[in-house]
């Protein structure tokens, strides 16, 4: 009798938790339901990630190389997005990219994707800028020094909020690009680096347009990158924008697609009036021509 009661009692509290967890019997999401935009990805690529759920989730993360990728929901909460990106300077390869689902019925499901990179066709580039570009004087070098904890400082942190919406818009859309993104670039013979923008023929005093919409986190000018404007789109993606004659924003002001934020110029190490665009997501450079070229969700 006791034996019997005993296996009624656990069969009532079985019952009880599948109601309470119905989850816990889930069907294992395949890894289908990730999407990646970009193919083939190449260094310097942003990529959108989708992943399609067939019940709401209340939160998605994700790992790519060092990165926690952030995800942002659809008004359903079943479909997510994550833009990231490929470092420009990565090694060609096959990359593991993890996703975590947090489900609303308490289940957990992970998905895998190997990425697989290919090298990007980047060319060499000879320049010629000043010498004092190439070779600082002591004094110099210790601007550079004071730049580069500004720098660090305006970097460090990104909004955990999506501060951009739908695509992304060239800064200058009547200019054409005079330097590719990724070339590897020889300064007076000596310095070699890596292009990490695009650069555009502007005139001096042209107006620069912000690419989406943000908040500005450094507006001044530096050594370098001269006249310089940074803005923070959330989730680690930041627009970067270089040898302006004018700054028209202050740290701290939002500011909105297509906004007018300086005037183009020739300052810091430049070979002559021009913008330099760059596009940071966590600290990786990727390709702002590609990056325009992304239909961005619409989940507003």
């Amino acid at each position: 009798m006791l034996r019997t009661l005993d296996r009624t009692l656990a069969l009532a509290a079985a019952m009880l938790l599948s109601i309470a967890y119905p989850g816990h019997c889930a069907t294992k999401l395949d890894d289908s339901a990730l999407h990646i935009s970009s193919s083939p990805l190449m260094n310097g690529s942003p990529f959108l990630i989708t992943l399609s759920l067939p019940s709401e989730a209340l939160s998605i993360t994700g790992d790519w190389q060092t990165h926690h990728v952030l995800f942002f929901p659809n008004s359903d909460h079943r479909t997510w997005f994550a833009l990231a990106g490929v470092d420009v300077e990565l090694a060609p390869g096959s990359y593991p990219l993890t996703v975590e689902a947090n489900l609303k019925d308490r289940t957990q499901q992970t998905l895998h994707q190997q990425l697989t990179i290919e090298t990007a066709p980047y060319l060499q580039v000879p320049l010629t800028v000043p010498d004092k570009f190439v070779e600082p004087s002591p004094h110099a070098l210790k601007q550079i020094a004071a730049d580069q904890i500004v720098k660090e400082k305006a970097f460090a942190s990104s909004s955990p909020a999506r501060l951009w919406s739908v695509n992304f818009l060239p800064p200058l859309p009547l200019a054409p690009e005079s330097d590719s993104f990724g070339n590897q670039r020889l300064f007076n013979g000596k310095i070699a680096s890596v292009h990490h923008g695009l650069d555009y023929h502007a005139k001096l005093h042209t107006p620069v347009a912000a690419i989406n919409s943000g908040r500005v986190v450094l507006a001044r000018p530096l050594y370098f990158e001269g006249g310089c404007v940074v803005i923070d789109h959330g989730l680690g993606l930041m627009s970067v924008y270089m040898h302006l004659s004018k700054i028209q924003v202050a740290v701290g002001r939002r500011v909105r697609r297509g906004q007018i934020i300086a005037l183009s110029g020739a300052s810091g190490r430049a070979t002559g009036p021009h913008l330099h665009l760059g596009v940071r997501w966590q600290g990786t450079y990727i390709d702002p021509a590609k990056l325009f070229e992304l239909q961005m969700p619409n989940t507003h």
